[in-house]
C-alpha cells in the first residue's frame, strides 16, 4: 500500500498545491476491506495453530495508523492549497522579472495550476514562477552589464588627485 510522501510538496509549496486526487483512492483499502480480509483469514486459518488475538489487534492498529496517515496527508494537502492561494494573492500589485530577464512588469493576476504558478503582468506577459524570478515591492530597473552607478571605476572610491 503506497502513501505519497509529503516532502515533495513541502520542498516546493507551489507544486501540486491544486492536486485533486484522493489519497484514500490511492490506498485501495478501507475498514470494510480490512475486516473482510481479517474474517477470511480467520475462516481459513489452521485450527490446530490459530492466529493469536494480539497479532490480529496489531494488524488492526497498523491499518488504523495507515488510515490516519492518509487523512493527515489530505489535511496537509488542503493546507498547502490554501497557502499557495494566499501567496498567489499576495503577489498581485508587486513587480516581477522573469528568470531570463526578458519579461518585467507589475503583476495583474496570478494563475495557480497543479504543476506551478504563472504570473500575468499588466502587459499580459506571462512569467512562470521558478528559480531566478525576481519579485519586488517597487519597480525593477533593468541594468546593463558594466553599469557603474555613481562610483569610481578604479575601485579606490576616491576621485581626487594629489
Amino acid at each position: 500500500m503506497a502513501v505519497d510522501p509529503v516532502t515533495t510538496a513541502a520542498s516546493n509549496p507551489w507544486a501540486n498545491a491544486a492536486a485533486t486526487t484522493k489519497d484514500a483512492d490511492k490506498a485501495g483499502l478501507n475498514y470494510d476491506s480490512f475486516l473482510k480480509l481479517l474474517i477470511a483469514q480467520m475462516k481459513n486459518q489452521d485450527p490446530t495453530d490459530p492466529m493469536d488475538a494480539s497479532e490480529q489487534m496489531s494488524q488492526l492498529a497498523s491499518f488504523s495508523q495507515v488510515e490516519q496517515t492518509i487523512q493527515t496527508n489530505a489535511h496537509l494537502r488542503s493546507m498547502l492549497q490554501a497557502e499557495a492561494l494566499t501567496r498567489a494573492g499576495d503577489l498581485v500589485g508587486k513587480y516581477v522579472q522573469s528568470a531570463d530577464d526578458k519579461v518585467m512588469g507589475k503583476v495583474k493576476e496570478v494563475e495557480v495550476y497543479s504543476d506551478g504558478v504563472i504570473v500575468l503582468t499588466e502587459n499580459n506577459d506571462k512569467v512562470l514562477l521558478q528559480a531566478g524570478v525576481v519579485i519586488a515591492d517597487n519597480p525593477i530597473v533593468k541594468t546593463t552589464p558594466g553599469d557603474t552607478a555613481g562610483g569610481s571605476t578604479d575601485g579606490s572610491g576616491d576621485d581626487t588627485t594629489d
